[in-house]
């Protein structure tokens, strides 16, 4: 039995674990929700199918395979949208692929990897989702494609340990190294890159350590109070926002006992 460990986690207790406690332990559901917009969800398929069905006998495709492959995911969008990604799809075009010698084939498109790690006699699987894993000279580069108007970046730690999970679990899977970590998007076509270390590696492990402490036996999930709890969806639950926090709801999944899989 393992836990499922993905970023999204990790980077929630790093940044509170009392935070990760109501989101995952205890399952209070949040106010806030963010759907996947369907633009953004058929530009990432799009370039899913443009990179993966392309036959590479020529070394740069035309821009009719775009216009093709763009054709085949417009179906749920408006008129208004469809031109506006396929606008989108045009600089990339431009940007990423006519300025190259050749488009070069990627190691893998559109999916999840998982890795293992064990931490205070616990199993943790390491599972994040990908846009594109490309090949460098001396490792693999992860490009997430992003979609949303304005640059938003995490905070600086918790890049570093998306990028350590990133690096353990691909490491495990395809025997190479992560080097860098790539954030592309898509509306402006900027590109903004983390370079990867072994350091990434060892500190995530350290994160999930200290995790598995709280899972194992401490089970103490302490608030770390900071700028965050502004804008924390259980602030209104939390003893260190409010002298008298609220109840949890009634339909809250109970205080669990040493609970060995939890779903990401």
């Amino acid at each position: 039995m393992t836990y499922l460990l993905s970023a999204a986690k990790l980077q929630t207790y790093y940044r509170c674990p009392r935070a990760y406690y109501f989101r995952y332990q205890r399952r209070v559901e949040s106010a806030a929700f963010f759907g996947s917009a369907a633009l953004g969800t058929s530009l990432h398929q799009a370039l899913a199918q443009i990179y993966q069905d392309w036959h590479y006998q020529d070394p740069i495709p035309r821009w009719d395979w775009f216009e093709y492959c763009w054709s085949q995911r417009v179906e749920e969008l408006t008129p208004t949208q469809a031109d506006e990604g396929r606008s989108i799809l045009k600089r990339y075009y431009k940007m990423f692929i006519l300025n190259q010698s050749a488009m070069r084939k990627p190691l893998a498109v559109e999916g999840r990897i998982q890795g293992l790690l064990r931490a205070e006699n616990l199993e943790f699987t390491l599972s994040g989702r990908y846009d594109r894993i490309d090949y460098l000279d001396d490792g693999l580069e992860l490009i997430d494609y992003k979609s949303a108007k304005e640059i938003e970046l995490a905070e600086p730690d918790e890049i570093d340990l998306q990028i350590g999970l990133y690096y353990l679990a691909l490491e495990q899977r395809y025997q190479r190294s992560l080097k860098r970590l790539s954030l592309l998007y898509l509306r402006t076509g900027e590109k903004i890159s983390f370079d990867a270390s072994p350091t990434h590696r060892e500190r995530v492990k350290t994160v999930i350590s200290d995790l598995a402490v709280e899972l194992r036996r401490d089970r103490k999930w302490l608030p770390f109070p900071g700028n965050q709890c502004n804008r924390c969806a259980y602030a209104r639950y939390c003893s260190a926002m409010r002298p008298d926090p609220d109840p949890l709801p009634e339909d809250t999944r109970p205080e669990p006992g040493l609970q060995l899989v939890l779903s990401i």
